[in-house]
């Protein structure tokens, strides 16, 4: 059985006290829960702090360019769907230059893991507003705080169509591996806002900022994952009050079914040993 030791590789270098630490061991820890081989799973990050993940995690990896992962992350999963597919990165990343490819990742329902390191603030450039930064954050780019409200990312993931949303928190790293674990197990689009506070460049939103905010989904008296409508209500009151646990979930058709249905050999599976059945393979993809 791995250990997360088995799962290290190379040595962080994340700021000491930075949320990301956990974030690493929670996905560690969700890998040996489920069993996976190490064969077998791909973690893709974009740029940014939390996309220097892969580099510490003794899986396959794909380190992209910015705001690219998920793209990546599909095409991982469609040339070979028997890959477990976990995409890494942060707010910036995936809700600046990003935003565009979540919610068309999410509304395909593709089966990857989507893990956001959150910590509302641009860090490996030294501290600028992101898209989730709260309105009045004050920078250096930003002396007057910042103007634009920030983008509430559960609520983002809920209407465009994920099918596993979750949220959970760096400094419960038990319960975030078993919430990742689950996103992974799940089959489509999973997404996780994980709350992982940056101690450098981010003095607002600290481990005490999100703790006074946080509560358990699972203690709050008949919540029900499966209602799309109270995993809005939820989602909606998110910058009040911080729920940790599955918002949603649902069943429905995965993309990888239907794309499977008209091209039951995918592409890391063909023979293109001769030139004719390369040929072959390359008038059937090119035709859509």
């Amino acid at each position: 059985m791995l250990t997360t030791k088995d799962l290290s590789y190379d040595k962080p270098t994340w700021c000491p006290g930075c949320g990301h630490f956990a974030v690493l061991n929670a996905v560690q820890r969700a890998v040996i829960e489920l069993g996976l081989k190490k064969e077998e799973t791909v973690c893709v990050s974009g740029i940014g702090c939390s996309s220097k993940l892969p580099e510490y995690l003794d899986v396959y990896g794909f380190h992209t360019i910015h705001g690219r992962s998920l793209p990546h992350a599909e095409g991982v999963k469609l040339a070979n769907p028997g890959l477990n597919v976990i995409n890494v990165g942060g707010d910036g990343d995936g809700f600046a230059i990003g935003c565009g490819h979540f919610v068309h990742a999410a509304r395909r329902n593709i089966d990857i893991t989507y893990v956001l390191m959150n910590n509302q603030v641009y860090s490996l450039t030294k501290g600028q507003t992101s898209p989730t930064s709260d309105r009045g954050f004050i920078t250096k780019t930003s002396p007057e705080g910042a103007e634009e409200a920030p983008v509430n990312t559960l609520l983002m993931a809920l209407t465009a169509g994920a099918t596993f949303v979750g949220c959970g928190f760096s400094s419960d790293v038990t319960g975030l591996g078993s919430l990742i674990a689950a996103a992974v197990k799940h089959k489509g689009f999973s997404f996780i806002n994980v709350m992982s506070p940056c101690v450098t460049f981010n003095k607002l939103n600290t481990y005490d900022y999100y703790k006074k905010q946080a509560y358990k989904l699972e203690e709050e008296p008949g919540y029900d994952p499966f209602s799309y409508e109270k995993a809005l209500e939820t989602a909606a009151a998110y910058f009040e009050r911080k729920p940790l646990g599955v918002l949603f979930k649902c069943e429905t058709s995965v993309f990888k079914e239907v794309y499977m249905s008209s091209h039951p050999v995918p592409p890391a599976l063909q023979d293109i040993s001769e030139p004719v059945k390369h040929k072959h393979f390359m008038d059937q993809y090119l035709r859509h």
